[in-house]
């Protein structure tokens, strides 16, 4: 375990490695306790005369060093668990070093580990060194040729990165084989990846769009082959649409998938060999829902898009993360919207598809990554400094990120920003290069000045813009005042202005777009003003339409404004954000001491309105009456009572559910499905819209819901409608609750992934009248034969769920919550410390909880930050949290 808790690594200390690595030779003798790995790698020098040769480990043990053929001797060179340093070395030599390791005993499930008694990788970010001793940074791009050996009967399946040039059997060594692998593309260290041991393929065969043949595969362990299927497909899918969207095509001759299920991370964009948690993997009716299905689709496009926007074109360092993150991310959410379109028909069904893609990534932005801007982890996409940087494979770098590149977009055009993409690889093919190079390019193609919006990159937090509108009616002009801020974050106190694009439209009376198009305005100074001539009339103005901005919009619309937002905004995601404002406005209203206020009168009207209007697409109508988070909720108060905001937000629920009870109850039955199951946005649409009616009608408290969602659990035929029937019992009073949830356990106890969803319903169940509080059954939960502490799937499902995501049940008054998340963290830690390091984050913000809280949750911090031993990765989180 890493315990320089006190090294602190800034972006301006950069230097290029004085060497290249012109190709290196990797063998490995596979054994669970004692894997030996000899790396062979022609080097050269590039820098300084007198450079000495440093070498990162994390834990190897060094069997021997050679330089062109010589075996060091002990006094030639140092070399610790950390670092291997060769003071004086030729300017061209052949380096061979052989290491062993124990990949059984790997527990964090970074570098070579065990699963199963199969052999896998994780080299991102800093895995590689925990293999071998290497320059395991971003910028060492090389060549890599990889031999496999191990025992036959425990290893018939050999995978590396690129190609299978050759293989056969071990003659000096009986029952073990061989296999060769050679990457005809140079990278860096943390895209190695090996996969060894029993496993099945499903296997397709294409053709790109310039003829070339390739060879699809995913591998999963015997027995998963029939959950398969949809990530083929996906994978399918999102080969033709980089062809298409962006001209960038498949590039190797075999692209590989492997499912596993022990995986700190969703999966991981190794060259041509990408390793996937089976989360986003596994597909199939009984097992997934239908978010399952899409973020499959999602997430195998995401791993597949980086083959070019991260693989062919990388980071040069750790702090240029973004750059392949953020540039994917933004790919993938394109591509999840453009494949919801496409099983459209007609052009206002296509915008509506699109945009509850859209609504679904800001509903993730303002409930993660705006409440990150605003705590002690706050950082720009682009950070200046870090302890350990998988603490900074955050929401800010991947999802907001995202964001800052569909600015980009949205200032350049669609057609401007391909050029810039084009531009962007005709120089860095086969580069390590930074965020001011993809700037650069997008800039230079379009002969813009994005000079103010590289801030984007260099600040922190959520800018804020209020906005004011003027009408003067005798000069038929309109003016929008807007004045934007940024509240100071951790090593910054003040902001220069951001170069921010507002979408925004104008609404006469009748409804109608007052404007011939949405305009963009460049926001880019603290004050300025806007103005529209020849606008006949005093408008309503939409704001932000698209959510042109990851920015907080600060203008006094009345109820009735936003309601008629709601009834006639063309821009089908600020309809939905006018809806979430009303429902944000009577929950907090609630919170004042008020009872349900006329904004519950129109948000009732609204909804009605919605149940009724079978023009809209199910899937959109689902999001119109998805009421805001309590988290979300929560950010809106300066402090957080977790009991109050959940005891308002529910009783906004049961007054909807009691006021539009018939409607519930309708909708539930008109939407009962008449066929088999399929993933396809049609159909999931409809099982969302029935079933956020079903939550509403049990929400009503009227016994026949219940009686509905029992049936609902027992006829079902797929894993979408079992679960929501199950949460309703399970959030409800109901006599059912505990049956199901047997029943559940029992018919679903050899399938991993459906036994998350049981671990994470239970750990955000919403307490009934006279029930125990939740951590009781969570405590209970750790002892069951399908959990294990050593598996972050579960970890996340079980502790994560109850610690994160059931606000009111963690923050308990009497601290018992924040007594579980410190025996929980430090349990963790040893095992795992990513794993950990994200528990750990649960208490973030405890300055913004009230006065008892605060005490409580800052207390267990310190003693976290006090226990011996504590791993770089919590020691940084608990130490920014007491800092902030």
């Amino acid at each position: 375990m890493r315990t320089d808790q006190g090294l602190v690594i800034h972006r301006s200390d950069y230097r290029p490695w004085p060497f290249v690595i012109d190709d290196v030779s990797l063998v490995f003798e596979l054994d669970p306790t004692a894997t030996r790995v000899t790396a062979e790698a022609r080097v050269r020098r590039v820098g300084p005369p007198d450079a000495a040769l440093e070498l990162a480990g994390d834990g190897p043990a060094l069997v021997e060093v050679r330089i062109d053929g010589r075996t060091l001797a002990p006094d030639e060179f140092t070399c610790d668990a950390s670092l291997l340093r060769i003071t004086r070395v030729p300017d061209a030599f052949t380096l061979t070093v052989v290491t062993r390791i124990d990949p059984s005993a790997n527990t964090t499930l970074m570098g070579l580990y065990v699963s199963n008694g199969n052999y896998f990788t994780q080299c991102e970010a800093e895995g590689f060194r925990r293999i071998t001793f290497f320059p395991d940074r971003p910028d060492v791009m090389t060549r890599y040729t990889v031999t496999l050996r191990a025992d036959k009967a425990a290893c018939p399946v050999l995978l590396s990165n690129g190609n299978l040039v050759a293989q056969g059997d071990c003659e000096e060594r009986p029952g073990w084989h061989w296999a060769r692998w050679e990457d005809p593309f140079p990278k860096p260290s943390y895209l190695f990846a090996l996969v060894a041991g029993r496993f099945t393929a499903r296997e397709e065969r294409i053709r790109t769009g310039s003829g070339r043949e390739a060879l699809l595969q995913v591998w999963v362990e015997p027995g998963n082959e029939d959950k398969t299927g949809h990530a083929m497909q996906s994978l399918i899918h999102a080969i033709r649409w980089d062809e298409q969207r962006f001209g960038l095509e498949l590039d190797l001759e075999r692209f590989m998938i492997v499912a596993v299920g022990d995986f700190n991370m969703g999966a991981m964009e190794n060259k041509g060999l990408n390793i996937f948690n089976t989360k986003y993997v596994f597909a199939h009716p009984r097992i997934a829902t239908d978010a399952d299905f899409a973020n499959i689709e999602a997430v195998v496009g995401h791993e597949y898009f980086h083959n070019w926007t991260g693989n062919r074109v990388t980071c040069r360092d750790w702090f240029q993360l973004t750059l392949k993150e953020g540039l994917t991310v933004f790919r993938d959410q394109e591509f999840s919207a453009d494949m919801l379109a496409a099983s459209t028909t007609g052009e206002a069904a296509a915008r509506s598809a699109r945009a509850v893609k859209r609504i679904e990534d800001v509903r993730v932005l303002r409930s993660v990554q705006f409440p990150e801007d605003a705590g002690p982890m706050a950082h720009p996409i682009r950070p200046d400094s870090y302890q350990e940087i998988n603490n900074f494979y955050t929401v800010t770098v991947y999802e907001k990120g995202a964001e800052v590149i569909r600015m980009l977009q949205t200032l350049v055009g669609r057609d401007g920003f391909r050029k810039g993409i084009d531009l962007y690889f005709a120089r860095h093919d086969g580069q390590a290069v930074t965020c001011d190079d993809f700037v650069a390019a997008i800039a230079d193609a379009n002969q813009r000045d994005l000079s103010v919006f590289g801030r984007w990159y260099s600040q922190a937090g959520t800018p804020h813009l209020r906005i004011e509108g003027r009408y003067d009616a005798a000069a038929r002009r309109y003016r929008l005042d807007v004045r934007q801020s940024c509240s100071p974050s951790p090593g910054q106190p003040t902001k220069q202005p951001f170069h921010i694009p507002l979408a925004v439209g104008l609404i006469g009376r009748d409804g109608r777009d007052l404007l011939p198009a949405t305009r963009v305005l460049d926001v880019m100074q603290a004050e300025q003003q806007f103005v529209f001539d020849d606008v006949g009339e005093e408008p309503v103005p939409s704001l932000l339409r698209d959510f042109s901005a990851p920015i907080v919009i600060d203008y006094p619309y009345t109820t009735e404004q936003l309601a008629f937002l709601a009834a006639h905004d063309s821009d089908p995601f600020n309809q939905w954000e006018a809806v979430q404002r009303l429902a944000v406005d009577c929950v907090l209203r609630v919170l004042e001491g008020a009872a349900l206020p006329a904004q519950a009168t129109a948000l009732i009207d609204v909804l009605r309105r919605t149940i009724a209007d079978d023009r809209l697409d199910p899937a959109y109508r689902e999001q119109l009456l998805i009421l805001p988070t309590e988290g979300f909720t929560a950010e809106q108060l300066p402090v957080v009572d977790p009991a109050a905001v959940r005891q308002a937000r529910n009783a906004l629920r049961r007054y909807i559910g009691a006021q539009l009870i018939d409607l519930w109850r309708d909708l539930h039955a008109r939407l009962a499905p008449t066929g088999p199951y399929s993933p396809d946005p049609a159909q999931a649409g409809r099982r969302g819209l029935r079933n956020a009616a079903l939550g509403f009608w049990i929400d009503s408290g009227d016994p026949a819901a219940q009686a509905a969602a029992l049936a609902q659990y027992r006829v079902t035929d797929n894993m979408t409608d079992r679960l929501a029937a199950m949460q309703g019992l399970v959030n409800s009073p109901s006599a059912d609750r505990d049956l199901v949830l047997a029943d559940f356990a029992v018919t679903f106890a050899d399938e991993p992934l459906a036994m998350d969803k049981w671990f994470m319903l239970q750990a955000g169940a919403h307490r009934q009248p006279g029930d125990a509080p939740v951590l009781d059954r969570v405590r209970t939960l750790l002892g069951h034969p399908a959990f294990s502490i050593r598996n972050p799937n579960k970890v996340r499902a079980l502790i994560g769920s109850f610690c994160s995501g059931n606000l009111a049940e963690f923050h308990a008054a009497d601290g018992s919550g924040y007594a579980f998340w410190r025996e929980q963290v430090l349990q963790l830690d040893p095992i795992n410390p990513q794993v950990a390091a994200r528990l750990a984050r649960a208490l973030d913000r405890w300055r913004k909880f009230t006065p008892d809280r605060r005490q409580a949750m800052k207390a267990v911090i310190e003693q976290v930050a006090a226990a011996p031993g504590l791993s770089t990765d919590v020691a940084e989180i608990v130490t920014k949290a007491l800092a902030s």
